[in-house]
């Protein structure tokens, strides 16, 4: 397990290369969901200084809140609503460039101006998303897209 976190600096892609084997290195080991998709959320925000980042997790009909970093956040959204039930009910990952565009948008901050939603996946079954949002317009890439859905397949194996 890691004790700390080293912050690379450089391009975006190349700060996730350096993460992701810390990542790696902070779930391996430790068999408690929670404290590993906190350590997560933390590695993420530490690392981007995003607004918010934070996990929804399927509970029946509805994602629930789990862990999560920045300010507080909407507690349930059901599936087909906002981008983190868009993503949920399409199982693919969602980049809105501007959030007040997206049809049927949940605003849990008026803050937030762009997001990616990235499904978590086990057996096939969407278990869960990663939800982050940015303060900033059209913030996310396919370069996230990538990188991100790599970490949650590495999450995914905490389930």
């Amino acid at each position: 397990m890691a004790e700390e976190l080293h912050i690379a600096t450089g391009t975006r892609e190349e700060r996730y290369k350096e993460l992701i084997p810390q990542i790696k290195g902070l779930i391996s080991g430790e068999s408690n969901l929670i404290a590993n998709l906190a350590n997560v959320t933390a590695a993420l925000k530490e690392t981007f200084g995003f607004f918010w980042v934070g996990f929804y997790l399927v509970e029946h009909d509805d994602l629930v809140l789990g862990p999560f970093q920045g300010p507080i956040a909407c507690t349930r959204i059901a599936l087909g609503k906002g981008v983190c039930g868009t993503s949920w009910e399409k199982e693919e990952s969602i980049i809105v460039d501007d959030v007040d565009a997206f049809p049927g948008h949940i605003a849990c901050s008026s803050a937030s101006k762009s997001e990616i939603v990235v499904p978590i996946k086990k057996y096939g079954e969407v278990i869960g998303v990663l939800d982050v949002d940015s303060d900033q317009l059209s913030d996310f890439s396919a370069i996230d897209q990538k990188y991100l859905e790599e970490i949650m397949t590495c999450v995914s194996d905490c389930f």
